[in-house]
């Protein structure tokens, strides 16, 4: 039912009958939402003139979302609020049909659901406005000033770097000159190095040392008279003749073998970690798993300094306490697998490990951050299928990459090598202070 109230206006008259005294009656339909029509309820006027109720506007931003008026269409600017002016004034002019409306309205499910849906969109604009004003510099800054690390990081690494780890993992072992078979010898550890100078003397190539062998280590001219020395080269030879080339033994050796694998597995590890290594498991068990699971769950075992050179050639399955050790990281912590196995190549690796370390811890607290979104909003009910949603996208993504591969310029590769491998632990900073920030603003 509509309600009138009337208004009394007192002018500058001496008395409250003379005919200065204006009555005006006024009607609740001056009041009415333009969405529902009834009397306005935490009334939100947009820019364009037009006020609504709070929910009616969250209903049509959650069903459209527009940030538009439902009436004549303009945009509205920033997120807006509930006028306080006009909510007390409507409340104090039709107090019972405001009580009562407003009590509808809290039964609603559907009609809170929007509110809250509608309050979080404004929390997150509000947000990215502070994050602009406050770490937009930061950010902007940060990436303009790394543009240029970067590019000189590309150019240090392919002009130096790739062309000389090339050299061996790519060149056939019958062509190698001695130079090459030393820097082959050397990098089987420490201890080769006291047999480089035999080796120069010698003049060992390629094709020579092909054909040495266990007697031939143990006699003149090499006299390598420790056993456990002989039996760490002769295993390495093998490989050497088994491949043909030289196996990779670093990052940069390892991307020059196989660029697509390389960049498969940093984004993968980046995004799907869990996927990536139940892929690696599956497909890659040998080759790469077992190095992997080797590296950040060893046997703790205490071999003398002789026996540990050979057992880094010898390739195990895992024990159950490897194995055990292993699932309790994999399923709660899996980018710490990926610090531990950087951690395990900071001594060749010194920069690259520490941007891999950060990044993954870094990647750990974003992952914890979305687990808490989940549990606050009591969406753990949700959790199966925004894994397998996660889940098809991963292996789409997967799919497109081997079909695509081909084409992709081996410039564009590297790019996104070195973009994924240095810029990626900056930006995920920036995201941990949005998400400290969110927040922050949640609690108050």
């Amino acid at each position: 039912m509509e309600e009138d109230v009337k208004l009394h206006n007192h002018g500058r008259q001496r008395d409250n009958n003379s005919p200065g005294l204006i009555e005006r009656r006024i009607s609740a339909s001056e009041f009415y939402c333009h969405c529902c029509y009834e009397i306005l309820i935490n009334p939100i006027t947009l820019n364009c003139g037009h006020s609504f109720c709070q929910h009616c506007l969250a209903k049509w931003w959650e069903c459209s979302r527009k940030t538009e008026c439902p009436v004549c269409r303009e945009k509205w600017e920033g997120f807006p609020k509930v006028s306080i002016l006009l909510r007390d004034t409507v409340e104090k002019l039709f107090p019972d049909e405001t009580k009562r409306r407003t009590a509808e309205i809290q039964q609603d499910a559907d009609i809170l659901s929007s509110l809250n849906a509608f309050q979080k969109y404004g929390t997150k604009q509000a947000f990215r406005g502070t994050s602009g004003q406050r770490g937009g510099g930061f950010f902007s800054g940060v990436l303009t000033a790394l543009t240029g690390v970067a590019v000189v990081f590309l150019v240090y690494h392919w002009s130096s770097r790739e062309s000389e780890q090339d050299l061996l993992v790519h060149k056939p072992v019958s062509k190698w000159n001695t130079e090459e078979v030393v820097f082959w010898l050397e990098q089987l550890g420490p201890w080769a190095s006291l047999y480089k100078d035999r080796f120069m003397a010698e003049q060992v190539n390629g094709r020579l040392l092909l054909t040495v062998g266990h007697d031939e280590l143990s006699g003149d001219p090499y006299l390598i008279e420790n056993p456990t020395h002989r039996k760490a080269i002769l295993m390495e030879l093998e490989k050497v003749k088994t491949l043909g080339v030289k196996p990779p033994q670093n990052l940069w050796e390892y991307k020059a073998v196989n660029m697509g694998k390389s960049l498969f597995l940093l984004y993968g590890l980046k995004s799907s970690p869990r996927l990536t290594v139940l892929y690696l498991y599956l497909f890659d068990y040998t080759e790469t798993f077992l190095p992997f699971i080797h590296t950040i769950c060893p046997r703790r075992l205490t071999y003398p300094e002789e026996e540990e050179i050979i057992t880094k050639y010898w390739v195990e399955h895992p024990s159950w306490k490897q194995w055990t050790e292993f699932f309790v990281k994999y399923v709660l912590l899996p980018y710490h697998l990926i610090a531990e196995f950087a951690w395990d190549w900071l001594e060749i690796h010194y920069w690259t490990s520490r941007f891999i370390i950060v990044n993954a811890m870094l990647l750990s607290v974003l992952e914890g951050f979305a687990f808490w979104r989940l549990w606050c909003r009591r969406e753990l009910r949700s959790f199966p299928r925004r894994m397998w949603n996660h889940f098809w996208k991963a292996v789409s993504q997967g799919i497109l990459f081997v079909i695509f591969w081909p084409v992709i310029p081996q410039f564009v590769c590297n790019c996104l090598f070195y973009w994924a491998l240095y810029f990626n632990p900056v930006i995920n900073i920036d995201l941990v202070v949005k998400e400290v920030r969110r927040l922050e603003t949640q609690v108050a």
